[in-house]
């Protein structure tokens, strides 16, 4: 494939990724809005975002699987086909419920079979660490974006005309993915209708990840039922594993093979995944909510100023190749902890010395200028350690794990803020950004043992 059609199957992937992220943080700037429109609660409405964060990380890995069987393109179809129908029916929602069933379930699903066949696809099209930059900086850069960018198209959307035409902005997007999808893209490689599908497994993998998050959200409410509930996911993902190990032994074809454990690299890049991802959205849920509960700014000023964290991440992914050719990806890890950490100290250090708005700036900045530069670097790694065969199980996993880190950043951010540990409520968000700092450092440390690989040059 010439380079010229490898950029334009590049555009759909990239959008596709881009709509996903959008869609986990528009609707942190709506919260005021659907919850005074729906007769609900802010908690309601976190409650709906968290969901849909869930549903994705607990059915990308048997997502993934379903591309060896179906094949990658039309896996993307159909996830399409399921995230626009979401969008539509969370567009005309009356209620809460509904809004959960179209936004949370259906939108969640059809990530989750939309998403891993684009990195399925980038992986298979593009080889050598340089041209896996280049396509991942696009799609990361893009997912980046959409995270970042979410709250200012979703509070303009919001402000200007309504809440529900922000879902219908969705639904134009993937009727757009959808057009150039069915133009531009083709699958290297034919499915396989005679692969097996683990049922036990997805069904396994599915449930400890929802009881693991579900623990995590009743931490403000009940410290034993969130201990159980984690305890219980521990111990639903510790059968899944025994259920793989049997399989294997058995030389039936599980969810996931073991191999995919045995890669120091991988597993590691799988760590900085997951941190990224989860103080990404994190400090997007956060940082919207002080500057909408705290501040008093409405949706569309809300995003202007998260505007700043699109720039940086922008900025980061536009130079991804370049910096795939001139620094390891180890290195490049590592610095991203580091800005990204920076950036949370200057946000509360200049927020203490003046209320101005510029304040907010600098540090949001930073934050996405750190996160968007280790965004492409930690995917290349996992995905580059595994061959072909194995592309439809790591770009499940990857994805699985990094829609978790999501789940948990929206989860833990949104525990603390309502926990009232603090005297002062505005003291609550400084404390979650603390927190959110402290787990980047774990994931920097992890970064610490990625090997000290060297640049390969373009082809």
């Amino acid at each position: 494939m010439d380079s010229n059609a490898l950029r334009r199957v590049l555009v759909p992937l990239a959008l596709a990724q881009f709509i996903c992220s959008f869609a986990g943080s528009n609707m942190n700037v709506m919260i005021n809005d659907i919850s005074r429109d729906l007769d609900t609660t802010v908690q309601g409405v976190q409650l709906a975002i968290t969901i849909f964060l869930l549903v994705m990380a607990a059915l990308m890995i048997p997502g993934g699987k379903l591309t060896d069987r179906y094949g990658r393109k039309r896996c993307l179809t159909a996830g399409l086909a399921v995230y626009g129908l979401g969008a539509v029916l969370s567009a005309f929602a009356p209620g809460l419920p509904v809004l959960i069933v179209g936004n949370s379930i259906l939108e969640g699903i059809g990530t989750a079979l939309l998403i891993p066949p684009v990195y399925i696809l980038a992986t298979m099209l593009f080889t050598g660490v340089t041209s896996r930059a280049r396509a991942f900086g696009v799609i990361n850069g893009m997912a980046g974006i959409g995270a970042a960018t979410g709250p200012l198209i979703g509070g303009l959307i919001t402000t200007v005309l309504s809440w529900r035409v922000a879902f219908l902005f969705q639904a134009l997007v993937v009727v757009v993915i959808f057009v150039l999808s069915r133009k531009h893209v083709r699958d290297p490689r034919p499915p396989d209708p005679s692969r097996p599908f683990d049922v036990r497994g997805a069904v396994l993998s599915s449930a400890g990840l929802v009881l693991i998050v579900s623990g995590v959200l009743a931490a403000d409410d009940d410290l034993w039922l969130m201990l159980g509930l984690i305890a219980a996911g521990a111990l639903t993902l510790v059968w899944f594993f025994h259920s793989v190990r049997a399989k294997e032994r058995a030389g039936v074809e599980p969810l996931l093979s073991t191999e995919l454990f045995r890669s120091r690299t991988s597993n590691l890049g799988l760590v900085t995944q997951n941190v990224q991802w989860l103080v990404l959205m994190g400090i997007s849920f956060v940082v919207s909510a002080y500057l909408q509960v705290v501040r008093g700014y409405n949706a569309i000023e809300t995003g202007l100023i998260l505007t700043a964290a699109t720039a940086g991440v922008l900025l980061a992914s536009l130079s991804a190749e370049r910096l795939a050719r001139r620094h390891a990806q180890r290195s490049l890890v590592l610095s991203g902890f580091a800005v990204t950490i920076t950036g949370i100290a200057l946000f509360l250090g200049l927020l203490a010395v003046s209320p101005q708005v510029w304040t907010f700036l600098p540090g949001l900045f930073l934050i996405g200028l750190g996160i968007g530069a280790m965004l492409t670097p930690s995917v290349n790694v996992v995905q580059s350690s595994f061959p072909d065969a194995l592309q439809g199980e790591i770009s499940g996993l990857s994805r699985s794990v990094s829609n978790l880190g999501s789940s948990l950043g929206a989860a833990i951010a949104g525990t603390i803020l309502v926990a009232g540990i603090t005297r002062a409520p505005e003291h609550s968000y400084a404390l979650a950004l603390v927190v959110l700092a402290l787990i980047a450092l774990g994931g920097m440390v992890a970064a610490a043992f990625l090997p000290r690989t060297t640049p390969v040059q373009a082809r």
